[in-house]
């Protein structure tokens, strides 16, 4: 690696990295055979990364490759060649071991669905109509408050109930 400094107040220095391959980058006089420049890379990169998702039989597969695997450093091959890290491997052993082959498929994520238990949703509608209930209930009383407070203004009696509502 070669440092160049420039020429600041501050005199930082900055490191410039020589070509990874000797010659390139470099310039020759006579150069006999010339490569033609290669494409450069799409620089596109997708706002949100696809999720990878392995398949019950995927997931069975790498398994038995991965149980097969007897020559040291061959498992670490093999977790190489498929993009994975040993952890999965132990969750997906976990997960064959309790038999839940259900449990090797992909999960929904996010939050689950509510149950349909029978006893949540009539708890469901008896809290519903409670709560308009007592709404109603409020609203009456508001209505027999402005009541009483209209007949004291105006001066009627108003009816007791042990005279049975009549006078």
């Amino acid at each position: 690696m070669r440092a160049k400094t420039i020429n600041a107040s501050q005199g930082i220095a900055v490191a410039r990295r020589a070509p990874a391959r000797p010659g390139v980058g470099t310039v020759r006089s006579a150069e006999p055979q010339r490569a033609a420049p290669a494409a450069p890379p799409d620089p596109e990169v997708s706002a949100k990364p696809a999720r990878r998702r392995f398949t019950a039989a995927d997931k069975l597969r790498i398994l038995r490759l991965a149980d097969a695997c007897t020559v040291p450093g061959s498992p670490g091959a093999l977790l190489r060649r498929e993009g994975l890290y040993s952890s999965n491997l132990t969750t997906w052993r976990r997960q064959r071991e309790t038999g839940t082959l259900s449990a090797l498929t992909p999960q929904k994520r996010g939050r689950k669905a509510p149950s349909h238990d029978p006893l949540l949703l009539e708890n469901a509608t008896l809290r519903k109509e409670n709560e308009r209930l007592t709404r109603r209930l409020r609203q009456a009383e508001l209505i027999i408050d402005v009541q009483k407070k209209v007949s004291q203004m105006l001066g009627i009696p108003l009816a007791t109930p042990e005279a049975g509502g009549r006078d």
